[in-house]
């Protein structure tokens, strides 16, 4: 009876060691698989830098996407964003207008400022990937010798950021020998005509007449919420009956959209983010599957619900109106 117990008790031990070796084994092989994935993800990203002089998003590293620390310009373009923590809409919209901006301005640095602290915080939480406020991307601006700085926001409208934009850039005027801040994007007519042109072009698939396509924007409680009135009488003027403009946290509200949708003779509708990013307005307020949601609202009403999340920043024709609202900032210093 000892005899087979001390057989059991070895053979326990060595099916033990086997496991144990073969758990080493596989941890061994999948760190070594996550090594070389991060290797490869360097590479790509060295060899994108060297392709188009955008950086990647180095964790640890303060992101500017197109700064050498090691022979900074005294001319940048400090393209201003509110922010967003979904990293595919962020790449997809706020780099793209970046980028399109690097491209534009090779003898310009370019650098990157987000407003929203909480969006700041949680990305550098997460992904450990650092972002500067306003504050911050001034300060080294000056530090890094900038004498010229244009300020290109990102927002959509001249609202209350727009404004504390401009209060925060005033309390830095002598520290630069000149300083610019370019429009939003909805600024002029023309504004709101290219950005008509632009989100009917690329949902001209869903206009077939039984299709309401619904473009959410954010809201204000500032007199630029008009926007939002403008860009519908715009877009029908033109000639697109089937689009519906509205905002989560003000007018049109989401029962003004459902009214002007339920007035018509539509089967489907059609949901996209009239904002910059596909965020958390646009995945949640928007396409989420809370009750309170458009999707909701509009599955309960009888519809067959798509969401689209597409922030405009990734249309490069939106791109190419960043880019001319910064050379129009330029050319106001001369």
């Amino acid at each position: 009876m000892k005899n087979k117990v001390v057989k059991a008790l070895a053979m326990t031990l060595t099916l033990s060691a086997v496991l144990t070796l073969g758990s080493v084994s596989v941890f061994a092989e999948a760190a070594a698989e996550t090594t070389e994935e991060t290797a490869e993800e360097t590479e790509e990203a060295e060899e994108e830098y060297e392709d188009t002089g955008v950086a990647p998003e180095t964790p640890g590293e303060v992101y500017e996407p197109s700064v050498d620390p090691a022979a900074p310009k005294d001319q940048a373009i400090l393209v201003v964003s509110f922010g967003t923590s979904y990293n595919q809409s962020r790449s997809e919209t706020i780099c793209g207008v970046e980028n399109a901006i690097v491209a534009a301005f090779p003898e310009y640095d370019v650098r990157r400022a987000f407003t929203a602290q909480i969006i700041i915080d949680k990305v550098a939480d997460r992904d450990n990937v650092v972002i500067d406020n306003v504050e911050q991307a001034l300060d080294r601006a000056i530090e890094d010798g900038v004498k010229t700085l244009i300020v290109q926001p990102t927002h959509l409208m001249n609202g209350f950021e727009y404004t504390d934009l401009s209060n925060a850039l005033a309390e830095y005027a002598d520290s630069f020998e000149s300083i610019a801040l370019a429009e939003p994007l909805l600024t002029s007519d023309e504004d709101f005509e290219a950005v008509i042109a632009s989100i009917t072009a690329a949902t001209k698939e869903y206009d077939d007449g039984n299709t309401a396509i619904c473009f959410m924007g954010h809201g204000t409680e500032a007199e630029s919420n008009q926007v939002y009135a403008k860009m519908q009488e715009m877009i029908t003027a033109d000639g697109f009956a089937n689009y519906y403009i509205g905002t989560v946290e003000a007018t049109p509200s989401l029962d003004d959209v459902l009214a002007a949708v339920q007035a018509g003779e539509y089967t489907r509708v059609v949901l996209e983010p009239l904002m910059v990013v596909a965020g958390d307005h646009a995945n949640n307020d928007m396409a989420g599957d809370e009750e309170d949601s458009w999707k909701s609202a509009f599955a309960a009403a009888g519809y067959e619900v798509v969401p689209v999340l597409k922030g405009l920043g990734q249309f490069e024709d939106i791109q190419a109106k960043y880019v001319e609202h910064t050379q129009a900032a330029i050319d106001s210093l001369s």
